[in-house]
């Protein structure tokens, strides 16, 4: 029996668990020696040459995976579906039991993200090496297609970088030709120029033509708010991991920064104007930030509207093309059904977060319960209409 039954429910957010060689495995020979394990790696190593600490953590992933296989594992699989996360859960890390989890799950597809990376590739686009930024962009596309090739109902996430335009084309064109069901760019501005910058529209036009959404996913900027904030002279309290490398309640409260601010900069310079079918998500950065900001935007056109151009060319008010282009995941912590008597039945997308521990063991319910007595057709909107809009022909058949 999968977890969800009741109804048909599509997963805007779900992720993979890169093991320690992920990125250097699909890099080119040229960049694959500049790339470093993920963080969680080097806290794993303890003293010892390099060569020894990897080979004991390749150790431990062999006995990850027998641990997988073994018919005890398998026999609670069912009834651990939602409660088994990171690598301990089904398919996080083996593509081949990544489809037993999506029926057990009872999802239709999954949008498919990476765990570590989305702040690396963030920092190597801000680096000022383009070659290094698009080459490991190119080795993240790779795996994720790879891994998600295994099942159609797994829709892989390729990452864009902004920093150069013509590479910027270019490999959205590598990913549109490659599969890609949605290409992810970073929700914070690139370095140099902003991301409404027209030399970008090239990348929409190919997004909108295709037929599949940009989406922005947390992480993808540098630090939130300054670090100082955490600089209280009191204990650093857990995260959701029981460590101090994720987020916290008071770096929780900047993440709807880098998203709003360029979502209003598309909005106002015209983007959403120019590619009126093109669809924007915005994944695991919550909604409850949605209706104040859409009435800040409404406002700014209100007190700059007969000074800016650009203001006056918009044929919508920023609101309406919220409710038509752009798709968000409330965190199940929020009030959805709130959010979406405030903004519409348009927006809203169901999320899993799988295999993460943020996502929690009970979304369906928690969501439901906050739905309240929402009506039918508001319920399938965001359990799976608004998604089949968003993901338009990246969505399988």
């Amino acid at each position: 029996m999968p977890y969800i039954e009741s109804r048909l429910v599509h997963d805007a957010d779900a992720h993979i668990m890169e093991t320690p060689h992920w990125l250097r495995d699909h890099a080119d020979p040229a960049i694959r020696d500049r790339i470093d394990p993920p963080g969680y790696v080097n806290e794993l190593r303890q003293t010892g040459d390099n060569e020894s600490q990897l080979a004991d953590i390749d150790a431990a992933f062999r006995k990850i995976c027998e641990r997988h296989a073994s018919p005890e594992y398998r026999a609670d699989e069912a009834a651990e579906i939602m409660s088994r996360k990171n690598f301990a859960a089904t398919g996080s890390f083996l593509p081949e039991d990544r489809p037993r989890a999506i029926d057990l799950i009872g999802v239709a597809s999954q949008l498919v993200f990476n765990t570590f990376h989305n702040r690396r590739l963030h920092d190597w686009e801000h680096s000022g090496d383009l070659d290094l930024a698009y080459g490991v962009a190119r080795a993240h596309n790779r795996g994720m297609l790879e891994f998600c090739s295994v099942d159609p109902r797994l829709l892989p996430t390729c990452y864009v970088p902004l920093a150069d335009f013509e590479r910027t084309r270019a490999i959205a064109e590598e990913s549109l030709a490659e599969g890609a069901a949605a290409l992810l760019v970073a929700s914070g501005c690139p370095a140099g120029h902003s991301p409404s910058h027209v030399g970008l529209d090239p990348l929409w036009a190919l997004a909108q033509e295709a037929g599949i959404p940009i989406v922005l996913h947390v992480g993808g900027t540098g630090d939130l708010i300054d670090p100082s904030y955490f600089r209280n002279g009191l204990p650093i309290p857990p995260d959701f991991h029981g460590g101090e490398e994720n987020f916290r309640s008071v770096d929780y409260m900047g993440i709807p920064g880098p998203p709003m601010q360029t979502l209003a900069t598309l909005i106002f310079d015209g983007v959403l104007e120019r590619f009126p079918e093109l669809r924007i998500g915005v994944i695991e950065q919550g909604a409850i930030w949605l209706p104040s900001w859409m009435r800040q935007m409404e406002s700014a056109v209100e007190a700059f509207g007969r000074h800016e151009e650009r203001l006056q060319k918009l044929s919508l008010r920023p609101s309406e093309y919220v409710r038509r282009q752009i798709r968000v995941t409330p965190y199940p912590t929020e009030d959805v059904g709130w959010i979406t008597e405030q903004v519409g039945p348009e927006v809203c997308l169901f999320s899993t977060d799988y295999p993460h521990v943020e996502g929690g063991r009970r979304p369906f319910e928690r969501f439901e319960r906050s739905l309240g007595d929402a009506p039918e057709a508001v319920r399938r909107r965001f359990y799976a209409d608004n998604f089949v809009d968003l993901m338009g022909r990246g969505l399988p058949s």
